[in-house]
């Protein structure tokens, strides 16, 4: 039947309530997908809202969504849920013939007083805790609680989302190859998700079924509503789902998603393997969306509520489809209080077994010992943007600081919190406006152009590239290190164009071998001379570059993923100047 053919109009609504419940009271069209729904407003102020279903609506499921609010009720004194009122017959479920002799299913629920998700217009951190809250602690209320209606087959269930596969063909180009390697990617982690804990939950904290509290200074989420897609499946998929539609228009979907990530964790304790597929269920949540919009454009038409999300779906997708996805694990562990690289601890403990000494890089200087230098914005040894970039100014500085110690290495910088990096390639649009990468993630030996560099352990090159960007490595070479417990990388820039020419890429160098020079200011991205030496755990999606500094907003898990250097070198003085 034609979708206009099933509509209730509000004057219908208001004849249903009357003589179903003996209510007078102003009918108005709520939103809804399957449902056709109505906010009813009586004289004393007092509100509900009205459920008429679609014809022949199962009365099993129904009954599921019932017993499931009555579970909720009677086991958790804190969360505010709709509650459903008797017909004057005394029935919960209640049926009318409508004027095409279909039978519909009415259910009459309290209503909940507060703003929609949908019309905040600031959504803090903190409005964004409260809705993982809100959502961890429903689904730690429906733990124990079971419906045979729980387990249909259906649509909108995430761990069921590869039926989309069969309407690829709605999509092309851009938007077909972001679908596509998001449900192969599901496709592969199948053996680990499939043994996920699983539970009835909400599964469907989009922005019209989310009601935050009307207080202007300081709003939280104080209820979700609407329990028609509740179902049982892998729990990390409802906090998928509430991520999914919160983040939407915001510049940095991923940041916004952590808030509710820590907020659900903080109500109901997440395992860290379920954090593993917490991205990719992101996704196929909003591949379902996208799907259904684009079979309901063709089905119901004139339906708007069910294209209501696919725009913002859309431009949620292909941001999240940039986004690194172990780097989203790893922003995902630190939002719940778990090491950020699940191999940080185990680097720690290699790192007490093995000391290197600084002349390992540095076999030409003779030295081991290091002068502490303070680049950062606090510096009172060079304290202004326009001095640093002053090359001329900056090197003859180093080199009269270099003349008074000239037995000791000048060297620093990890984790400091630096005002140099002026050029656009370390910005970006933040949630609350532009973000600059200002926090250095790795040590600077500042030493003469030519001075040859060595690694200081064996390794196979995964990088040598040239990179001739102002501001950028000049030759960058990246070494893995593999050990039986563990692999990392270590991270040489602002070399010679020459070195990049020295080693390829696959190739193997032995500890103390010479892998390339440093750079003059003309080719190493336009510093002074100097090694920036880095250690990471990760890669990430990176080949031919690594971010050397980052974003404030990102330290905690940078730091995680990109450990000290001077681990393995327990020089004293290299630690005094971290001030991060």
């Amino acid at each position: 039947m034609e979708y206009n053919a099933l509509k209730i109009c509000d004057s219908k609504a208001e004849d249903i309530l009357k003589r179903l419940f003996n209510i007078k009271g102003t009918a108005s069209k709520l939103p809804g997908e399957v449902d056709f729904n109505f906010r009813i407003h009586l004289e004393n102020h007092e509100e509900y809202v009205l459920k008429i279903s679609r014809p022949d609506q199962d009365y099993n499921l129904l009954d599921f969504q019932q017993k499931l609010l009555f579970h909720i009720e009677n086991n958790n004194e804190i969360l505010i849920i709709p509650k459903p009122i008797r017909d004057i017959d005394g029935n919960y479920i209640s049926e009318i013939t409508d004027d095409f002799g279909n039978k519909r299913k009415v259910r009459l629920l309290t209503w909940i007083p507060g703003d929609l998700w949908n019309s905040i217009s600031t959504y803090s951190d903190g409005l964004k805790f409260t809705l993982g809250q809100q959502c961890g602690l429903l689904t730690k209320s429906l733990q124990g609680f079971d419906h045979k209606e729980a387990h249909r087959a259906f649509v909108w269930d995430v761990a069921q989302s590869l039926w989309t596969k069969e309407y690829l063909y709605l999509f092309s180009g851009e938007e077909k190859e972001i679908i596509q390697n998001f449900q192969r990617l599901f496709e592969k982690s199948q053996p680990s998700y499939s043994t996920l804990r699983k539970g009835i939950v909400h599964n469907d904290a989009n922005d019209n079924n989310i009601i935050v509290s009307s207080d202007s200074f300081s709003p939280s989420v104080k209820a979700v509503i609407d329990f028609g897609d509740s179902c049982y499946t892998q729990i990390i998929n409802d906090l998928a789902i509430a991520c999914a539609y919160a983040v939407m228009n915001h510049n940095d979907v991923l940041e916004a998603a952590l808030p509710i990530v820590k907020g659900y964790h903080s109500a109901f304790p997440l395992l860290e393997v379920e954090l593993e597929h917490l991205y990719n269920a992101v996704a196929m949540r909003l591949i379902i969306s996208v799907t259904k919009s684009a079979i309901n454009k063709i089905k119901e038409p004139n339906n708007k509520y069910l294209l209501i999300s696919e725009k913002p779906a859309w431009e949620v997708l292909k941001k999240w489809h940039i986004i690194d996805s172990n780097f989203a694990l790893f922003s995902f562990r630190n939002a719940c209080g778990f090491n950020a690289h699940p191999n940080e601890k185990l680097f720690l403990t290699w790192c007490k077994k093995y000391t290197f000494n600084v002349s390992d890089l540095f076999p030409s200087i003779y030295s081991n010992n290091i002068l502490p230098i303070d680049l950062s914005v606090s510096s009172k040894w060079i304290n202004q943007v326009d001095d640093f970039n002053n090359l001329s100014l900056l090197e003859s500085k180093i080199k009269e600081f270099q003349k008074e110690v000239p037995h000791k290495i000048i060297a620093g910088g990890y984790l400091e919190h630096r005002s140099i990096y002026t050029t656009d390639s370390y910005t970006k649009a933040g949630n609350s406006g532009i973000k600059r990468r200002n926090i250095h993630l790795g040590v600077d030996f500042w030493l003469p152009a030519n001075t040859p560099v060595h690694t200081i352990l064996k390794g196979v090159i995964v990088t040598s590239t040239y990179n001739s960007e102002n501001k950028g490595y000049g030759g960058l070479i990246i070494i893995k290190h593999s050990f039986a417990e563990l692999c990392f990388f270590t991270l040489y820039g602002h070399l010679s164009h020459y070195s990049t020419t020295l080693h390829k890429v696959g190739e193997i160098v032995e500890q103390n071998e010479k892998i390339g020079e440093l750079g003059t200011n003309y080719e190493n991205g336009n510093w002074v001379p100097h090694l920036h030496f880095q250690i990471t755990l990760s890669l990430l999606n990176y080949i031919n570059d690594f971010p050397g500094v980052t974003y404030l907003s990102e330290l905690d898990v940078w730091k995680s993923i990109c450990p000290n250097p001077n681990l393995l070198f327990i020089q004293e003085s290299l630690s005094k100047l971290n001030n991060i």
